[in-house]
C-alpha cells in the first residue's frame, strides 16, 4: 500500500510541475491577455478534474482495503472463538472423565 501512495505522490508532483511549467510558458507566450486567461482557466479546470478523479480513486481503493481488513479481522475472531469453544469442550470432557 505504501508503494501505491509513493507512486501517487510522484504522479501528483509530476502533474503539478507540468502545470507550473505550462502556466509559465503560457504567461511568456505571445498571446493576448484574454486568450491566456481562458487557456489558464481551462487548464486549471482540467487539473482540478484530474485531482478530483484521482482523489475518488484513492478513496475507493482505501475503502476496499478497509473492507478487506474488516473481513480478515472477522475471520480471525471467528477462528479464535471456535478455538476457545473447542478448548472449553475438551476441558469439560476431561473433567467428566475424571469424575466418572
Amino acid at each position: 500500500m505504501s508503494e501505491d501512495s509513493g507512486t501517487g505522490e510522484k504522479a501528483l508532483y509530476f502533474v503539478l510541475g507540468a502545470f507550473i511549467g505550462a502556466a509559465t510558458a503560457l504567461l511568456l507566450a505571445p498571446r493576448s491577455g484574454e486568450e491566456t486567461r481562458q487557456l489558464l482557466a481551462s487548464k486549471a479546470r482540467d487539473g482540478a478534474d484530474f485531482v478530483a478523479n484521482r482523489s475518488k480513486n484513492v478513496a475507493d481503493k482505501t475503502a476496499a482495503y478497509i473492507e478487506r481488513g474488516k473481513e480478515i479481522l472477522q475471520q480471525q475472531r471467528d477462528q479464535l472463538q471456535a478455538a476457545i469453544e473447542a478448548g472449553k469442550q475438551a476441558y469439560q470432557e476431561e473433567k467428566d472423565k475424571a469424575k466418572g
